[in-house]
This record gives structure tokens, C-alpha cells and sequence, in this order.
């Protein structure tokens, strides 16, 4: 990862008030996360103990203290000592670690960030690569959750951007790994929590093609319907968004039952369908206003057949009373009615 430059600022900002929240957070010192193996076939599994344990140096080992004791900055500096001077040592790998905790410790989450990259690119077969790997999912579920970089001493720089960079990049580091389905859904989950629909809705099938036994796909198709459905612009636009909808709330019915009734996805459905009337009505009138009455008729009588119980059908039978006799000539719509919510079945396995 190249490192993002820092945006200019025109002139200080008197806020400095929202940096003592983040404060109180940055010297706590995560736990250790569980170590993992790369197996054969590319899938990771957690290792049930270490294949070998660390080589010992005092130094390192005296850093690792002092971040337990949450001395960071005297870690650090301690730390930073040692690789300058051990460039080519084999526990090189550990003391870049460190240094990323140290960092991590101190508020530092990009430079921490850098620090973890450059433990994974140099060091692919290290211990410390899946544990590097956890905290920049860490950082990076920080930064959506609203942390911020201090620029002239106040928390005001946003890294909303970096931290979805950071998930996808932890994704292409370890396919397969519970870390990379972990990553994706929190990608996802943050452009819907965004009105980002479009890349929601994105995030969300990947998520559905790469992981489709994960526990979390109901869910993740429900919010696919809905983030399909929030693109409909209204009924002076284009319709496939919400007839999309409404096909995934027709499959979410069929598969989860339950969870479509927990939803009230019924009557997400008839609104949907009350829309797609009204878009019909619209397209008829359209045509009338430019001296189409053939055509008109032919959306009305679209309505009065696929939704022959609407009150749009209603108002479509009164205006095509007031059309032209020839205009009723017209041939006849081939409609087909829309699928209806299925009879209660069975989840599906």
C-alpha cells in the first residue's frame, strides 16, 4: 500500500474537542489474535499451536513488555532502534510487528497500517502475517466507524476511503479465510449503511456468490432486495430496480418464510406493485398528452388486466372511457400475471 497524502488544510480549525474522545481509546492494547495456517488447496485454518516458537532477543522481548504495560511510545522508539540496526536479521519480521503495535498504541492507524503491509509483503510465511492481517481489519473498522486522523493536533481527517481499500486488500491477501468473509461484509454492510446502494447491492452479491452456506446470506439477500428497491427513482424513471426487488423479495419468500414474514415483505410487495401501476398509468397518460390514443389505451388496458383489483385499474378502466371509440381497437396486451408471494414452505437447506 503507497502511502495517501495528507489533504491540505487552508486554515486551523477551532475544534479540537473531538480528538479527546479518540484519546482514551488508543493506548489500550488489543488482545493477541489466534494464529493461522495456510493449508493446501488455499484455505486457512487456525493453527491449534504455534509449528515453532519465536527465537528469543532480549530487545524485542522487553518491547513486548512495555506494550502490555501500555509504554508505547517508549516501545516504539525501542523498537525502531533495533531494526535500524538489525536490517537483515531473521526476527526482523517480529520487531516490524511490534512496531506496528507501537504505533497502533499511539494513534498512529495509517503509519501501524504501513508497518502490517510491510510485515505481509516481505514476510508472507511469517507468524505474524494473519495477526497483521487482524489488525488492519481492526483499523479499518475503526475508520468506518468514524476515527479520524489528527491533522495540527485535532482528529478531523476522514479515512472512510483507506479503510474500504484496507478490506478489499485483506481479501486478496487471504481468499478463503473466515478474515476475507469477515471483510467483505463489513465492506458492504458500510455503503448500505451509507445510502450507497449501488455499491451495497455489488458488495452484497459478491459476498452471496463467495460465501453461499454462510449463515449471514438471508440477511444479506434481504438487504440486496432492499438496496435494489432504494434505486428506484420513481415512476418517471427507469423501472428495473424495483421490478429486481421484487423478484428478490418473491425468492427471499420462497427460501426464508420466516424471515419474510419477520420483514413484512407482503406488504413491501404490494407497495411495489402499486407503483408499477402507477408507472403504467403515467406511460398511458403520457401518450395521450402527445395524441397517441392507441397507445395509451393499450397501457391502460395493462393495467386493468395485471392488477384487475388495484385502484389504478379502476382509474384506468375512467380515462380509457374518455378515449377515442378507435382507439379500443388496439390488440389486446399479452400480460401475464405477476408471481404472488408463495404458500408457506420449508426453509431451504
Amino acid at each position: 500500500m503507497r502511502k495517501m497524502p495528507v489533504i491540505a488544510i487552508a486554515a486551523a480549525l477551532a475544534i479540537a474537542s473531538t480528538a479527546t474522545a479518540q484519546q482514551k481509546d488508543e493506548k489500550a492494547a488489543p488482545a493477541a489474535p489466534p494464529a493461522w495456517e495456510l493449508k493446501p488447496g488455499g484455505q486457512w485454518q487456525q493453527a491449534t499451536s504455534p509449528t515453532s516458537q519465536p527465537a528469543p532477543d532480549d530487545t524485542l522481548d522487553r518491547v513486548e513488555e512495555m506494550l502490555q504495560s501500555k509504554q508505547s511510545e517508549a516501545a516504539h522508539k525501542l523498537c525502531l532502534a533495533w531494526i535500524l540496526s538489525h536490517k537483515d536479521h531473521p526476527l526482523r519480521d517480529r520487531a516490524v510487528y511490534l512496531l506496528g503495535m507501537a504505533n497502533f498504541m499511539n494513534g498512529d492507524r495509517i503509519e501501524a497500517c504501513y508497518d502490517f503491509d510491510e510485515v505481509m509483503d516481505l514476510y508472507p510465511n511469517s507468524r505474524f502475517f494473519y495477526p497483521s492481517l487482524e489488525q488492519q481489519y481492526i483499523i479499518a473498522d475503526q475508520f468506518l466507524r468514524g476515527y479520524k486522523r489528527r491533522f495540527l493536533g485535532m482528529a478531523i481527517l476522514d479515512c472512510t476511503s483507506e479503510a474500504t481499500e484496507m478490506l478489499y486488500r485483506i481479501q486478496q491477501r487471504a481468499p478463503g479465510s473466515p478474515l476475507a468473509e469477515k471483510s467483505l461484509l463489513r465492506v458492504a454492510d458500510y455503503f448500505y449503511s451509507q445510502s450507497d446502494f449501488d455499491l451495497a447491492f455489488d458488495s452484497y452479491a459478491a459476498y452471496v456468490r463467495g460465501y453461499p452456506k454462510s449463515p449471514h446470506v438471508p440477511r444479506v439477500r434481504l438487504r440486496m432486495a432492499f438496496s435494489s428497491l432504494a434505486q428506484f427513482r420513481g415512476i418517471r424513471f427507469d423501472a428495473t430496480p424495483i421490478i429486481d426487488a421484487r423478484q428478490q423479495l418473491l425468492d427471499i419468500a420462497r427460501m426464508y418464510p420466516d424471515l419474510a414474514e419477520q420483514e413484512n415483505v407482503a406488504s413491501i410487495i404490494s407497495r411495489i406493485d402499486e407503483s408499477l401501476a402507477k408507472k403504467l398509468l403515467d406511460t398511458a397518460a403520457f401518450y395521450k398528452r402527445t395524441h397517441q390514443p392507441a397507445s395509451s389505451a393499450y397501457y391502460y388496458k395493462y393495467v386493468i388486466k395485471q392488477y384487475p383489483d388495484s385502484p389504478e385499474a379502476k382509474i384506468a378502466a375512467e380515462r380509457m372511457a374518455q378515449l377515442p371509440p378507435e382507439a379500443l381497437l388496439a390488440p389486446e396486451p399479452p400480460v401475464t400475471r405477476p408471481a404472488t408471494m408463495p404458500a408457506v414452505e420449508k426453509e431451504m437447506p
